[in-house]
């Protein structure tokens, strides 16, 4: 939270009814035939992206890389993956999003390189130079990192490397919070202040070049040996006053999961994410998700933990909740048909800006049994190409289906978006409707506030009561097999919105039929 000596900062005015639409580059829609989405494919879809209601973009890493992590992998920051296009065709797009009253994020990867990259080759030197501390290295090749992997033994350097994920992902130097052993420098070191200074330099090439801001990956493990996440919250500070000097306009979202802590180091919004203590994944991925039509989850749990952030977070709202992403089973792999519209109807009345993963939309099921592409292992089966109509290659390439980049879904009843589109019953129909009916609402945009009416342990429905100024629409999800009811003091009105049956009001207690949705004025 600001405090005395850090003003309330300004959040860009097209974050408060954003919603983002997450782009799998390589996935997503391929233009010259060589089995791999590139950022023509993307400019030729944008269009689609606007009439679904979406007014914002969130593009997976682009930048050139070996792509032994899909690009989370960067082997130098200011180059496009040729495979994608060139510089000039990344800031074309950048202004074919902008002439549709659009905005787009890139995804920023600041916590570690490839080992392809020029800092890292310069680093493994045993003679110092500029590069020598920009990754964080032990003395003794014969000494780890704790709590690390590493790499060691690959150079004429004396030390051990450390990596933040994969092996190949040496980690960048931001220093350690409290340091204790001699190699560990601090994080007002000149290694980690140079370090830092990079980052700004990086950011200052895309935003000048049109970029609208960022999506930072593992926002929050910057800093080493950083329990209360004091250093790293400092060093986005510090990022902040230089966005606030140079590029105010500049929109950050985190992956943080912390949304106190983000907020507080200067993002304008904060993931919540699919593993720690946020309890998302007792919505819609756990062996009895809470929209599962079985009526067998648990939401009090997940709600619990909203409350916490959101008080936290001084109820400004701004956390995320994704249909999905990359990095998750698809959604459609445990919450089916009718169940998946209300599952949305939850994404889309909740505060914060929503996210949906490319797919998402249709119902794109996560493809089984695949092998790993590009360090995708079990991610790999929710990152199949875009499934876009009943041609070749579902629409997505003109090459051979061998030469795709991750194999498609092969059922003969796969979604497409051209038949959903035409189908005013289908989950994308349900989808533009819900946006249009969240963006003519200020008291279901992102902003609104957020009061839990019914959420328990182990019981149906979930209801909460959405407001803005006077406006105040109470939202009730039910997407259990069975018809179920709460108590409630406030006189219903009239409905803003409803998929599946009647609500009805006797006294005080609502009925809420089985699979059922409902936004009603209060």
């Amino acid at each position: 939270m600001p405090t005395k000596n850090q003003p309330i900062r300004r959040q860009p005015g097209w974050l408060d009814n954003a919603i983002f639409y997450e782009i799998y580059p390589q996935s997503f829609c391929d233009s010259n035939g060589d089995g791999i989405g590139d950022f023509e494919g993307i400019i030729s879809k944008l269009d689609y992206i606007k009439e679904l209601g979406c007014n914002a973009i969130w593009m997976n890493p682009c930048f050139e890389s070996p792509f032994g992590d899909a690009g989370y992998d960067v082997s130098d920051y200011c180059k496009a993956a040729p495979r994608y296009g060139t510089n000039e065709d990344l800031k074309r797009l950048f202004g074919e999003v902008h002439k549709r009253d659009m905005h787009i994020l890139l995804d920023l990867v600041p916590g570690h390189t490839s080992v392809e990259h020029k800092w890292f080759k310069e680093s493994m030197k045993a003679e110092k130079n500029e590069f020598t501390d920009r990754y964080i290295w032990t003395d003794s090749v014969w000494e780890e990192p704790v709590g690390y992997g590493s790499l060691r033994g690959i150079s004429d350097r004396d030390g051990s490397c450390a990596v933040n994920f994969f092996t190949h992902q040496p980690a960048l130097n931001y220093g350690y919070y409290k340091p204790d052993r001699p190699w560990q420098q601090s994080i007002d070191s000149p290694g980690a202040i140079a370090t830092r200074e990079a980052l700004k330099d990086i950011m200052r090439f895309w935003l000048g070049m049109g970029c609208d801001g960022f999506r930072v990956d593992m926002a929050g493990s910057l800093v080493k040996q950083d329990e209360d996440s004091k250093g790293t919250i400092a060093l986005w500070q510090n990022i902040r006053e230089f966005l606030d000097e140079e590029f105010p306009d500049a929109a950050m979202v985190s992956e943080w999961g912390e949304p106190d802590k983000s907020l507080q180091g200067g993002f304008h919004m904060d993931f919540l994410l699919h593993f720690g203590p946020s309890h998302y994944n007792d919505l819609f991925r756990c062996e009895e998700p809470f929209f599962s039509d079985r009526g067998k989850g648990d939401i009090s749990e997940f709600v619990a933990k909203y409350k916490e952030n959101y008080e936290k977070s001084e109820r400004k709202g701004l956390i995320c909740i994704p249909s999905g992403n990359h990095d998750m089973d698809r959604l459609a792999r445990s919450i089916h048909d009718d169940n998946l519209k209300i599952a949305f109807a939850f994404l889309l009345s909740m505060p914060g800006a929503p996210f949906i993963y490319y797919g998402d939309e249709i119902g794109m099921r996560y493809v089984e049994g695949l092998t790993s592409v590009e360090g995708g292992f079990s991610r790999t089966g929710s990152r199949s190409p875009m499934q876009w109509d009943d041609t070749t290659n579902a629409g997505f390439s003109s090459a051979p289906k061998e030469s795709l980049y991750i194999k498609l879904d092969e059922s003969k009843d796969r979604p497409t978006a051209k038949a959903q589109m035409a189908d005013e019953s289908s989950l994308r129909s349900e989808i533009k409707r819900l946006i249009e009916i969240r963006q003519s609402h200020p008291a279901l945009m992102n902003k609104g506030e957020i009061e839990f009416v019914y959420a328990e342990k182990g019981a149906y429905p979930l209801a909460y009561l959405r407001s803005s100024g006077d406006e105040k629409i109470l939202v009730i999800l039910n997407p259990a097999d069975r018809e179920t009811d709460f108590e409630c003091d406030y006189a219903l009105g009239e409905e803003v919105y409803s998929f599946g049956g009647k609500v009805q009001k006797q006294g005080k207690k609502i009925a809420v039929p089985a699979k059922t949705a409902a936004f009603i004025e209060v």
